[in-house]
């Protein structure tokens, strides 16, 4: 098969599925990884797509939801940046909440040597955070999700709503000053949004290619939160925005 017409059906996939990895591609495709490995990287030279380890992603469409697997190893840097931030924010005695976002985990790696209280619906969370000897760790239950590995559904909801914290830290798909924060499914984004209402002080967690976008489902509006915890300076219009609205820039 030809490079093009490989190209054209990594492009399909990519369209249904939003990312990709080099072993399935070359499965289906019958070539070898190295084969997918020079696609890929011709077709992001091409701004097709971004690579990542073992594949690549695109960040086209409302629903574009990446699994955790993939979410883990992009803009790394970043995510390092924003929790170093987050730390800083978080005082021994608080109870937060963190999500199941790959910056959550970013976050409670940054404090697991603290004396805080964390709620969490993230497995990746809870086995990280169960080895801290200072850390007071409560699982927010409900049906696992092996592509986020959390709970979530109307259980992780109903379970939440008995609890309140003093600050929640929340990522999402994407925020605009026009749509808010916004999120690729409607269980994730009602999980955020009761977050967030039970949250003496809130806050959101992104790196700058969220910036912008709209996803499917809404949370809330940027003007409702306390402060936004991101990897580099604002925009302009955003840093207007932020202070009418008494919104922290961090």
């Amino acid at each position: 098969m030809l490079a093009i017409a490989r190209k054209t059906i990594i492009r399909e996939q990519l369209r249904e599925h939003k990312s990709v990895r080099i072993t399935e591609l070359a499965e289906l495709l019958n070539v070898t990884n190295e084969t997918i490995r020079r696609d890929l990287r011709s077709m992001e030279k091409d701004g097709d797509l971004i690579r990542t380890h073992g594949g690549a992603y695109i960040l086209d469409g409302v629903q574009n939801d990446l699994d955790l697997s993939t979410r883990q190893f992009l803009r790394t840097g970043e995510k390092e940046i924003i929790s170093e931030k987050c730390s800083s924010i978080i005082q021994n005695g608080d109870y937060i909440f963190l999500d199941a976002s790959s910056t959550a985990w970013f976050i409670a790696r940054a404090i697991m040597h603290r004396k805080v209280s964390v709620l969490t619906v993230s497995l990746e969370i809870i086995n990280l955070l169960s080895t801290s000897s200072t850390i007071r760790l409560f699982a927010v239950g409900g049906e696992y999700s092996s592509s986020t590995k959390s709970f979530t559904g109307n259980s992780a909801i109903q379970n939440l709503e008995h609890y309140y914290f003093d600050k929640a830290f929340i990522s999402c798909r994407s925020v605009s000053l026009e749509a808010g924060l916004t999120d690729t499914n409607v269980d994730d984004a009602m999980l955020h949004r009761l977050a967030l209402a039970h949250a003496h002080e809130k806050y959101l967690a992104i790196d700058n290619s969220k910036l912008n976008r709209a996803s499917f489902a809404g949370i809330a509006p940027v003007s409702g939160l306390d402060g936004i915890i991101l990897d580099q300076p604002f925009p302009e219009d955003w840093v207007r925005y932020l202070n009418e609205h008494s919104v922290q820039i961090y």
